[in-house]
């Protein structure tokens, strides 16, 4: 048998019922540590936060304060601002990142795939000619390369310096 070392899996597992803390996307920003927390921006209405247990390096999400389900509970600012920022978050990851996609998407409802289905949130995944290799395909496995502490101090300051000229 082989063995994949990956370490940093043991959180995810240790913590897999994330439910039992309440939505992420509610108690998170309520905490005032955003470092702690991976949160790399606050606007007016919507903050952006790395996703704990990504997909790809560099996944992060954009959320409202507000707690509801779906983009049609919304309000017209906070749907602005929301796709706005993804805008500069887009720009962000191409620049420190140098991907040659991405995944984009928001997941409604839990049959579609919504971890917190009950906080609507959006979802940019940032991808690689080349990140698919055989560990998803032979063994459903996905690796990914870099640590999540690691991403957050790399992209940190640039959201720092989109802070200064956001005027959202």
């Amino acid at each position: 048998m082989k063995r994949l070392w990956a370490p940093w899996r043991m959180k995810y597992i240790l913590e897999a019922d994330l439910k039992g803390e309440g939505c992420i996307f509610c108690t998170k920003p309520e905490q005032n540590r955003d470092e702690e927390n991976m949160i790399l921006f606050r606007g007016k209405h919507v903050f952006v936060i790395m996703n704990i247990f990504p997909y790809n390096t560099g996944h992060l999400m954009i959320a409202p304060y507000s707690h509801v389900a779906s983009l049609e509970y919304l309000s017209e600012e906070e749907v602005t601002e929301m796709f706005l920022l993804a805008q500069e978050v887009i720009k962000i990851l191409r620049k420190v990142m140098g991907p040659d996609g991405f995944n984009v998407g928001i997941n409604i409802g839990r049959v579609a795939g919504a971890g917190f289905d009950q906080h609507v949130h959006l979802h940019i995944v940032p991808r690689w000619n080349g990140d698919t290799n055989f560990m998803p395909v032979l063994a459903d496995v996905k690796v990914i390369p870099e640590g999540l502490r690691e991403t957050y101090n790399r992209l940190k300051p640039h959201f720092e310096d989109l802070k200064k000229t956001w005027k959202r």
